[in-house]
């Protein structure tokens, strides 16, 4: 009987003990955030976003326990205090990195981080950010500068009437800030009022360029506000972080403090990484610098149907997590044996542990792409491409056994009339140069009906292969034999030695806070393309006569350009 009062002593005692040792665990999250709160407030605090203060809670994070917060970020380290070691050593060396812009990568990343070290909240305060757009401005005697001053780029549109805006201006446009998460609007950040008469001058970069877009263009050539815009990717803070649903790679949604928003797609590859010979196209990565190239490329070819793009270097632990309401994405973070802040979040392909997006430590690239107006404002019609590849290992498309598809694709609406079959081949040309496969779909803007530009979106699957000129592409180009005659002209003007593609893309590229966007066998590469196409373009017009081949869609006399070129 003795004994067996002992044992239930003993079971208690053992019961007294493991409560509390829970206690103390979940107390020590906050011991440890009080002393990083008071220890951040001291110039030698390392430079460390892990550990926040409960100051710095962001409402979405601040909703879930803090026990869970600790346990799930510690799946692959026993020492909370191993995280702060590395990452102080991490950001000591970025202190030490020299301050001038330089073109090698690895520098590159040093000056970023350094840039977005929490202890200077680089994005808030913008400054690292702000010079990555004014560092580089384009001189006057730039190859860019000279293109864009060539009269083909010079083209006047036809007048618009209301019917060819997406918008009217002069409609009561209002912002809603109820429909917003963050319910305050800073003045002092450089935003705007939310309420109060405003001038559309008035409106912030992202809904002024929602404006201009018209049946012609989503942009103007040398409209201001996208290169506001650009930079309004890159420093303005982030709101709320949120996943993309759809689509076999993981894409965040972010909201900015000014309302506006962007899609983000991480880092998966470096720039020199080739995809592999044996891939195929529809399982290749996403690439973010696809994504950055890709609308640059869009702005020399002087489609503008990309919407504006930029390179960002994005704090996983206070842009992301801290801010993102998204349970699922949430959940996906961790630490890593190299204590590196990882997610993986939810998609149909490569979201697991396997595929996680590491940060270093917590730093981590992308590309933000300004989002178009929303659908129930602007909708948008989705289009089959035509050529669209089969996405099957062994099947092939019709268009790739039947040499006459182009016939049938031309009685077809449609592109039996107006200029939609022309911009196929415009697109076409965009993506043999990018070395883009994956292009099963395109959208328009359905006010506009079949009179209108295509929209050129999701390009993130370009500059996969420099050592590969993928033929196959430019199929609808040889088949149809058909093009518009500025877009000759450009390609034409784009091969001369005192433009170049290549060097045009490397001084464009230059202006993107992530630069080096592409290294030299790419930017190699679309030179080598481009001589591909006028080939191509030289074999229909000796086939088939050049009235036949080239379109005339410019409304004006030709004869001065044909002589400057």
């Amino acid at each position: 009987m003795i004994l067996f009062r002992r044992f239930r002593v003993l079971i208690l005692t053992v019961f007294l003990v493991a409560c509390s040792v829970h206690i103390v665990i979940d107390l020590l999250p906050r011991l440890e955030r009080r002393n990083s709160s008071t220890s951040s407030r001291s110039p030698q605090t390392p430079a460390c976003s892990c550990p926040r203060g409960p100051g710095e809670e962001a409402p979405g994070w601040a909703a879930w326990p803090n026990k869970h917060t600790l346990r799930l970020l510690q799946d692959f380290s026993n020492e909370p205090g191993s995280n702060l070691t590395s990452h102080s050593r991490e950001k000591a060396s970025t202190a030490e990195a020299p301050s001038r812009v330089d073109n090698q990568h690895q520098n590159h990343h040093q000056q970023q981080d350094q840039r977005a070290r929490p202890g200077l909240e680089g994005h808030e305060r913008r400054g690292g950010h702000e010079t990555a757009f004014s560092r580089r401005p384009t001189p006057k005697g730039s190859r860019l500068h000279a293109l864009f001053e060539h009269p083909l780029y010079k083209r006047p549109l036809p007048t618009l009437t209301e019917e060819d805006t997406l918008f009217n201006v002069n409609t009561d446009i209002r912002f809603d800030p109820k429909a917003a998460e963050n319910q305050e609007w800073s003045e002092k950040d450089g935003d705007y009022a939310p309420t109060g008469d405003l001038s559309s001058d008035s409106y912030p970069n992202w809904l002024r360029f929602h404006i201009g877009i018209n049946r012609y263009e989503l942009y103007s050539r040398h409209n201001p506000v996208i290169d506001a815009m650009l930079k309004d990717l890159v420093t303005q803070r982030i709101t709320s972080v949120a996943m993309k649903s759809g689509g076999t790679q993981l894409k965040l949604i972010m909201t900015f403090q000014n309302y506006g928003q962007a899609l983000f797609k991480p880092m998966k590859q470096t720039r020199e990484q080739e995809t592999p010979p044996d891939f195929f196209y529809f399982s290749d990565f996403e690439r973010h610098n696809a994504e950055i190239a890709a609308y640059h490329l869009d702005r020399i070819l002087d489609f503008r149907r990309v919407p504006p793009v930029a390179g960002r270097l994005v704090n996983m632990t206070k842009e992301i997590r801290d801010v993102t309401r998204d349970k699922k994405l949430w959940k996906t973070f961790f630490i890593s044996p190299a204590n590196n802040i990882c997610f993986y979040g939810e998609c149909s392909y490569y979201c697991s542990t396997e595929h996680a997006l590491c940060g270093k430590p917590d730093q981590i690239e992308g590309s933000l792409a300004a989002f178009l107006p929303d659908l129930a404002l602007a909708k948008r019609k989705t289009w089959r491409n035509p050529w669209r590849r089969s996405y099957h290992k062994r099947k092939k498309a019709e268009w790739e056994v039947d040499p006459d598809y182009c016939e049938e694709v031309k009685q077809s609406p449609p592109y039996d009339s107006g200029t939609r079959l022309l911009d196929i081949m415009d697109m076409t040309i965009f993506d043999f140069l990018m070395g883009n496969m994956d292009r099963h779909h395109y959208e328009t803007f359905e006010k506009f009906g079949n009179e209108t530009f295509i929209i050129h979106l999701d390009n993130g699957r370009g500059f996969g292969k420099h050592s590969h000129d993928e033929v196959s592409i430019l199929a609808p180009l040889s088949q149809c034999c058909r093009v518009k005659k500025s877009t000759h002209l450009r390609l034409q003007l784009l091969a001369k030695e005192e433009y170049t593609l290549s060097a045009l893309m490397e001084e464009s590229l230059q202006r993107d806070s992530l630069a080096p966007i592409l290294i030299h066998p790419h930017l190699e590469a679309m030179d080598r393309r481009l001589r591909l196409v006028l080939q191509v373009l030289a074999d229909c017009i000796e086939k088939e006569g050049y009235s036949s081949v080239v379109e005339d869609d410019l409304d004006y006399t030709c004869n001065n350009i044909s002589k400057s070129h």
